[in-house]
């Protein structure tokens, strides 16, 4: 797929920050669910943050994975932290900079009071371009 990335001068550089300002592709729009640290049967798999962001991420590459998709194919992801800080935040710019590099996703992170389980810290929604 061909996924084109801007930033435009006048905005700050935002790679450091987890995103990219604009990201535009040709072809059909897939939407990817939130997908939290949950095992194949719905249960959170750890109470640590960290270990949460990992299984999110990877049960989005597997949701995406089923429809012939990868990570290069997804052009926006909403994040979502309960309580969210800086320590937190660190966690997932490393996982996002280990999924994309550089080459980011446009992102809006959202932080929350709680989600939709008990003991869930965070999620993951994306929406990808099947090439045309």
């Amino acid at each position: 797929m061909t996924r084109s990335i801007t930033n435009p001068a006048g905005l700050h550089t935002p790679t450091d920050y987890g995103y990219s300002h604009i990201v535009s592709a040709p072809g059909e729009q897939v939407f990817i669910a939130g997908q939290y640290g949950s095992d194949g049967s719905g249960h959170v798999v750890s109470e640590e943050f960290a270990d949460q962001v990992a299984q999110a991420f990877a049960n989005l590459r597997t949701a995406l994975a089923a429809v012939g998709l990868g990570p290069a194919d997804v052009v926006r992801i909403g994040t979502y932290i309960v309580g969210h800080d800086q320590e937190k935040l660190q966690v997932l710019l490393e996982e996002l900079h280990t999924t994309w590099g550089t080459e980011l996703p446009a992102q809006t992170l959202i932080g929350v009071a709680a989600l939709a389980l008990p003991g869930m810290l965070f999620e993951v929604d994306a929406v990808a371009v099947r090439p045309s």
